[in-house]
């Protein structure tokens, strides 16, 4: 662990962020958010047992009427598989999922906004508050993973994006 803290602080000093080290080392925005400042998560049992879930589909549907049809696995969170699937969505997710913005608002079908297994935080609602186009089905990519449940969802990505980082 400590060469991992050097190696690290070396890349700190060359400007590549800790999420972006991480997120190169296939950790996602959700397990990035359950880690926090020194964890000591071991990160290759995550990644293994993310190999054996389960693929779903997601339809993102962006305000000009292009829909994105990609797979994601089960766990995985609605900003990781836009990313992971590189659908074109001007400024989503600008802070990586860490919870600092409002660029990954989307808005569900009232029956699949009610399938959505995770609640929403006191912290998601913060951020929610800040969103463009907000509605009663609102929630954050980051913030919703993926289940069986909600297995061939369509999204739609509001025509605009506020990022409440600045």
């Amino acid at each position: 662990m400590a060469a991992f803290s050097f190696a690290l602080s070396r890349l700190v000093a060359r400007n590549v962020t800790r999420v972006s080290l991480l997120r190169s080392l296939g950790v996602s925005s959700t397990q990035l958010g359950r880690m926090g400042e020194g964890s000591t998560q071991n990160l290759s049992t995550t990644s293994s047992s993310h190999s054996k879930k389960e693929w779903y589909e997601v339809t993102y549907e962006r305000a000009d009427g292009t829909v994105f049809t990609v797979k994601g696995k089960e766990g995985d969170n609605l900003l990781d598989i836009a990313i992971n699937n590189d659908i074109d969505l001007e400024g989503f997710g600008a802070c990586e999922g860490t919870l600092a913005c409002s660029t990954c608002h989307l808005i569900f079908k009232e029956e699949d906004f009610d399938m959505i297994e995770d609640p929403c935080t006191d912290e998601e609602l913060d951020m929610l508050d800040l969103a463009y186009g907000l509605s009663d089905t609102s929630r954050l990519g980051c913030q919703v993973c993926l289940t069986k449940k909600l297995n061939g969802i369509k999204v739609k990505v509001p025509e605009g994006t506020a990022d409440a980082r600045g």
